[in-house]
């Protein structure tokens, strides 16, 4: 559909571009915020480095590992191993605050608007950040939630508490037998909501939340829209970044503005209706609340 991009460098500080965000937040009907993993890297929550080394000591020294996204792959020795790992990956991850008040800053600035948010990211900081969890959809999952691996039903559960006594109770990188998770319907074990493969669970919340995406999205179909992408790379562009373009196509008075210190393109078809900021989100959002 597209015949190439364009990138739009902004200056060292981000000011004019900001600017002009600024003013088109101001004037938009309607924000379709677009979020990716770079919101949450720049909030703080790195894989990789001081906060993976400080947190993942043990791991590292046994298995030599990189990161938290690869060593989440790994064929641990057993069970109670494994969810040692990922007890920390979800608690660091998921149900410790955010280092940056990236996700608080976005929501002062899109709080009175019409606003939805897409998000591939599974860290669930923008219903923490205050976000109404009626206009939020997580479509790739929620480090929050638990499935059965197989899956035989299309449910998930909850995994605070668990995942709270795992951090307590764990011991020479073992979590408890007892704590290790087994599916109430089948009794296999159970594992991450996180979409993989085609065993991805979509249960009924992810469902409610998919209809009420596309309802909004008709809804909106004209007028003056702002899609805001925000962190969104090229992994699984299907998701946000190509329908993104696509809407700013079909409705003339639309916008689409990126930021992101990489992956910052735009087709040609709507160069002059886009803007790519190639700074940290953080920094940029920062701008924006000067200039309220």
């Amino acid at each position: 559909m597209f015949s190439g991009t364009q990138t739009m460098k902004s200056t060292e500080n981000c000011l004019p571009q900001t600017k002009l965000l600024a003013n088109e937040l101001r004037e938009a009907d309607a924000v379709v915020i677009g979020a990716g993993a770079g919101l949450s890297y720049s909030a703080g929550f790195t894989y990789s480095g001081e906060r993976f080394e400080a947190n993942f000591a043990d791991f590292i020294t046994k298995y030599h590992f990189t990161d938290m996204y690869t060593a989440g792959f790994y064929p641990f020795e057993s069970p109670e191993e494994q969810w040692t790992y990922w007890s920390r990956h979800i608690w660091y991850n998921r149900y410790v605050p955010a280092p940056k008040p990236v996700y608080d800053n976005l929501l002062k600035l899109v709080r009175d608007k019409d606003y939805f948010v897409l998000t591939t990211n599974v860290d669930h900081q923008f219903q923490k950040a205050g976000f109404d969890k009626r206009r939020l959809f997580y479509t790739q999952g929620d480090y929050g939630l638990w499935q059965c691996s197989v899956p035989c039903h299309q449910e998930t559960y909850d995994n605070e508490k668990t995942v709270r006594k795992m951090m307590e109770l764990q011991a020479d990188m073992r979590v408890p037998t007892g704590l290790v998770p087994r599916c109430p319907v089948c009794g296999r074990p159970m594992t991450m909501n996180l979409r993989a493969d085609d065993t991805f669970v979509e249960d009924a919340g992810w469902q409610q939340a998919q209809k009420r995406y596309g309802e909004f999205l008709r809804g909106h179909q004209r007028g003056r829209v702002l899609y805001l992408e925000l962190g969104v790379g090229f992994n699984t562009p299907g998701i946000i970044k190509v329908p993104f373009w696509c809407m700013t196509a079909a409705n003339r008075q639309a916008r689409f503005i990126s930021i992101n210190p990489q992956d910052s393109g735009v087709p040609e078809e709507i160069a002059a209706r886009s803007l790519c900021i190639s700074a940290d989100i953080g920094n940029a959002l920062d701008d924006l609340i000067i200039r309220r």
